[in-house]
């Protein structure tokens, strides 16, 4: 079953744009791994360091698989600093 993926991330001021890049890289890297589907980066109108991914995957295992990535862990440790606070990983499944 198809499930979302909500990831919310709060920026360190100045440090918007190289984790705008970064999401960016990391995404066109995901497009190839197996169970993605789609994905897209927003960011809040009303606090600019509040940004939300929403990414789709077949499964719960295709989503867990890619956090193993080297990809993703390499991602996470680049932008670990950029964070003023941890990232909130929300996992959802349609009724």
């Amino acid at each position: 079953m198809a499930v979302k993926i909500l990831i919310e991330r709060r920026i360190k001021p100045g440090k918007e744009q190289e984790f705008s890049q970064a999401a960016r890289e990391l995404r066109s890297k995901a497009i190839h791994a197996q169970g993605f589907i789609s994905g897209e980066t927003l960011q809040s109108v009303d606090d600019p360091s509040v940004h939300l991914v929403i990414c789709t995957w077949k499964s719960m295992q295709d989503w867990n698989n890619w956090l193993r990535t080297a990809e993703r862990m390499t991602f996470e440790r680049e932008i670990g600093p950029d964070l003023a606070e941890p990232e909130k990983v929300s996992p959802y499944q349609y009724e």
